[in-house]
């Protein structure tokens, strides 16, 4: 699947976007996945309350179901205004 990442979490992981290979049956699951990867994965998933979750663009939850999705976004939650 293609995981994007917008702002920081681009900035502390150091990519835009990446095809991933996972097992993960959960946005959880595969958090925890990419956390172990690498420091940097560690540093940008650190606290889950100040990221927001997309799948196929549509806003989820973080234990949301990945069967048959294409996409997962993260980003920093936006303010209106």
């Amino acid at each position: 699947m293609d995981v994007v990442y917008f702002a920081w979490v681009r900035e502390r992981i150091g990519l835009p976007r990446e095809k991933v290979e996972s097992t993960a049956a959960t946005v959880s699951e595969l958090v925890a996945e990419l956390s172990v990867r690498e420091e940097r994965y560690a540093a940008a998933f650190a606290d889950l309350s100040a990221l927001r979750v997309a799948l196929d663009q549509e806003l989820s939850d973080f234990d949301a179901s990945l069967e048959g999705v294409r996409e997962v976004a993260f980003f920093p939650p936006m303010t209106g205004g």
